[in-house]
C-alpha cells in the first residue's frame, strides 16, 4: 500500500504557501499534489503597481515547477475542471484525475465580474485582481495619460476586499501628479462599505479618519452605501442606498479610466457541492479548517465561509488576509499531522490581520487581533515609512516562495509594523 497522497487545489498566497508547509510537517508520511491552473506564482499585492508600470509583471511571479521539484512536492498546471467529493476525485482540464486521500482547497475566489453589466476586463472596467487584469489596466492607463479625463475608483455590492482599492485611488493619485495632469482629472471613490475605512471589518483604529483624511487631501470625493447598477463606455451608474435599503439618490458617473474591484464567489470546480460550499460557492470549514459533510477535506483562504461582521445598507463581505490565510496553513499542517496519525484535529487558525496599503508616497497600515471586533488588538497607523516596509515586504516574501520556505511570516510583520521589534527584509 502506498503513501496518502495529500492534494493541494491552487497554488497563490495560500495554497504554494500551504503546499510548504504540509510537506515540512509530514515529511516522509505522506505525499503532496500541487494543482493549479498556471506555471507562476504572482504576488497579487503588488499588482496595483503593475497596472500603473511601478513593476513589470515577471518582477513579482516566480516560475514554480522548479521550487515544487526542489521540495519533492508533485505539480501540475492543468487546472481542476470539477471536485468529485464523494469519490475523493480531482477532474482535471485535459480530461485525467487525480485520486486523492486528503484535500486541501486554496483555489481563491472567482470574480464575479458578470454580476454587474458592464464591469470588468470584458467590460468598460479595468481589474487589478490578477497580474494579467493589472498589466491590461496599464496598458489602458497609457492611453488614458494621453487624453486626461475623470477616473473612478472603488468596490462594488458583495466584495470583500476594500484595501487595493483604497490603494489604487491613491496610487493612480501619485502618479498623475507625478506626469503633472492631476489638475486633469476630477477622482470619485464609489464603495459598498457604509463608511470610509469599514474595510469588511468595521474599521480597524483609526481607518476611518485615516482615510477620509488621505481622500480628502488628496480631492478624492466618495459615494459610500453605493451599489452600482450598470456600466456603460465612459458611464457608470450608481445608487446610493439610504440605511432603510431604499435607494436615496442616483449618480451617473461619467470616466475615462476606471478600476473597481468586483464580488467574489467559488471557483466552478467546487460550486454547487452539497454539505461542501454555501450558495456563493465558499468552501464551509470547522473551527480547525476541515469540512463536516467531507472529513478529507480543508480549506484556507479566500475561497473559505466567513459571514461578515454585521448588516450594511448594501452587502460587504469579509476580507481574508494574508496574516489569516497563513495561521489557516499552519493549522491544517499540524491536523493533517494529527490525521495521519490517527488522531483528532486539535489546531486552530488564529483570525488576525496585518495589511500595509501604500499609496506611492506614504500609505497606512492596520493590524487587527482578531480580525473581526471586539478585538485585543486594534490599531492603525500612517506614514512614507509603510511604503518602505511595503518594498521590503513584497521582497521577502517572493524570496520566501523562490525558495519554497515554510516558516509564517505575516506575524512577525505585524509585530515590526506596530514598533514591537525589528525585523529585517
Amino acid at each position: 500500500m502506498g503513501k496518502p497522497l495529500i492534494v493541494v487545489l491552487g497554488a497563490g498566497l495560500g495554497g504554494a504557501t500551504a503546499s510548504f508547509e504540509i510537506k515540512a510537517a509530514v515529511k516522509d508520511r505522506a505525499d503532496v499534489m500541487v494543482v493549479s491552473d498556471s506555471d507562476a506564482y504572482s504576488f497579487v499585492p503588488s499588482n496595483p503597481w503593475v497596472a500603473v508600470r511601478w513593476r513589470e509583471p515577471e518582477a513579482i511571479q516566480v516560475h514554480l515547477p522548479p521550487v515544487f521539484a526542489k521540495k519533492k512536492i508533485g505539480f501540475t498546471s492543468v487546472g481542476a475542471k470539477r471536485l468529485h467529493a464523494g469519490e475523493k476525485r480531482l477532474e482535471l482540464n485535459d480530461g485525467a484525475s487525480i485520486s486523492y486521500d486528503y484535500l486541501v482547497i486554496a483555489t481563491g475566489p472567482d470574480l464575479a465580474f458578470d454580476e454587474i453589466e458592464g464591469l470588468g476586463p470584458q467590460g468598460h472596467t479595468v481589474s487589478v485582481c490578477q497580474t494579467s487584469h493589472a498589466a491590461a489596466a496599464a496598458d489602458a492607463f497609457d492611453a488614458f495619460v494621453e487624453q486626461p479625463g475623470p477616473i473612478v475608483v472603488g468596490a462594488v455590492q458583495g466584495a470583500s476586499c476594500y484595501g487595493p482599492a483604497y490603494e489604487f485611488a491613491l496610487i493612480l493619485d501619485t502618479e498623475l501628479r507625478k506626469r503633472k495632469i492631476r489638475d486633469r482629472v476630477p477622482m470619485t471613490f464609489v464603495t459598498a462599505e457604509p463608511y470610509i475605512g469599514h474595510l469588511g471589518l468595521d474599521g480597524v483604529g483609526d481607518t476611518k479618519g485615516l482615510l477620509e483624511s488621505e481622500l480628502r487631501d488628496r480631492h478624492i470625493k466618495w459615494i459610500t452605501n453605493a451599489r452600482v447598477a450598470k456600466v456603460e463606455a465612459g458611464l457608470m451608474h450608481v445608487e446610493e442606498v439610504g440605511e432603510d435599503g431604499a435607494v436615496k439618490k442616483t449618480h451617473d458617473l461619467p470616466f475615462g479610466y476606471s478600476m473597481m474591484l468586483p464580488a467574489f464567489r467559488g471557483v466552478p470546480a467546487v460550486r454547487n457541492i452539497e454539505g461542501l460550499t454555501n450558495p456563493r460557492g465558499f468552501i464551509i470549514v470547522d473551527k480547525h479548517q476541515r469540512n463536516l459533510a467531507f472529513p478529507e477535506i480543508f480549506a484556507l483562504g479566500v475561497c473559505v465561509a466567513i459571514a461578515p461582521t454585521g448588516p450594511t445598507p448594501v452587502p460587504v463581505g469579509v476580507p481574508k488576509t494574508g496574516f489569516m490565510i497563513e495561521s489557516m496553513s499552519t493549522a491544517i499542517a499540524a491536523n493533517l499531522v494529527a490525521v495521519l496519525e490517527e488522531k483528532e484535529p486539535t489546531a486552530e487558525a488564529t483570525w488576525n490581520a496585518v495589511c500595509l496599503a501604500d499609496f506611492g508616497d506614504g500609505g497606512v497600515a492596520f493590524v487587527a487581533q482578531p480580525q473581526i471586533p471586539p478585538r485585543n488588538v486594534n490599531w492603525a497607523s500612517s506614514g512614507k515609512w509603510v511604503h518602505l516596509a511595503k518594498v521590503g515586504f513584497e521582497k521577502y516574501f517572493l524570496r520566501k516562495v523562490r525558495k519554497g520556505e515554510s516558516e509564517p511570516f505575516y506575524e512577525k510583520l505585524a509585530l515590526h509594523v506596530m514598533g514591537i521589534r525589528k525585523l529585517r527584509f
